[in-house]
């Protein structure tokens, strides 16, 4: 049963994939086969991927999902480069950092909600467009959007959205052969949370509730992202995984 994950003759695109869980979903779709095509703010994050990665045989594009027009353009540029789109991971995504609620300012909220939510639809929307039938688009949320986030209201209220889109778009894509289906993070390995990885307090509170005792790797998420692209999840949509450890249910 092994063919039923070959990704090979698969195109993908994956935002947020210089560093962290997109980088590491995006090396197990190459791995399966796939042509990857990696999406970031910096340029040289995504070079610094590409090399460290060379027998993926990344692409790069230097994209902002915030900006609806870098993401139409993206896509385009994408699907000639490639030959077409099957697969996407909407990965993108920033945080604000720790807030009590009257010190976060509007531009701080608005700027998260920016990437994380709005860049998620119109990843959504614009990869819709030019996907092949019977494509794949994988979002990352997060168990912020299923647990509460005080000093983290703008990342929380962000990531809850992106699982209303996923389910919305599930229903309505499903007509044209497009899987939605997301992928929520629990405490991850990443720069997103370098700081509570090195804060003792955290560490000593938060991580031995973790059923597994340990801080999740950004190489946890590559076996999903292959399922979820690949024809085992031929009649899955609209759904969410959590990957965390078991700290959601303990």
């Amino acid at each position: 049963m092994t063919h039923i994950f070959d990704l090979t003759g698969k195109r993908a695109v994956v935002t947020g994939g210089g560093t962290g869980i997109g980088l590491a979903m995006a090396q197990a779709l190459a791995d399966a086969g796939a042509t990857v095509t990696l999406w970031g703010r910096r340029q040289e994050k995504l070079d610094e991927a590409a090399a460290a990665n060379e027998k993926a045989g990344f692409l790069t594009q230097q994209v902002d999902v915030a900006d609806p027009q870098q993401v139409t353009d993206g896509f385009a540029e994408a699907a000639k480069r490639m030959g077409g789109l099957d697969i996407v991971v909407a990965n993108a995504g920033i945080s604000a950092g720790p807030k009590k609620l009257a010190e976060v300012t509007p531009e701080e909220f608005r700027r998260v909600l920016a990437v994380n939510l709005d860049g998620a639809f119109f990843t959504i929307q614009q990869a819709a467009n030019v996907m092949s039938e019977g494509g794949s688009i994988i979002t990352v949320s997060s168990l912020a959007s299923i647990d509460a986030t005080p000093r983290n209201y703008a990342y929380g209220a962000s990531k809850s959205g992106v699982i209303a889109l996923t389910k919305a778009a599930a229903v309505e894509l499903a007509r044209k052969q497009i899987r939605v289906n997301a992928v929520l993070p629990g405490w991850i390995r990443t720069d997103m949370t370098e700081g509570s990885q090195n804060n003792e307090k955290f560490n000593n509170a938060v991580i031995p509730r973790v059923p597994a005792r340990r801080w999740g790797n950004p190489e946890d998420f590559g076996g999903i992202a292959v399922y979820l692209a690949s024809d085992a999840a031929a009649y899955q949509t609209g759904t969410s995984t959590v990957i965390d450890g078991g700290y959601s249910i303990f």
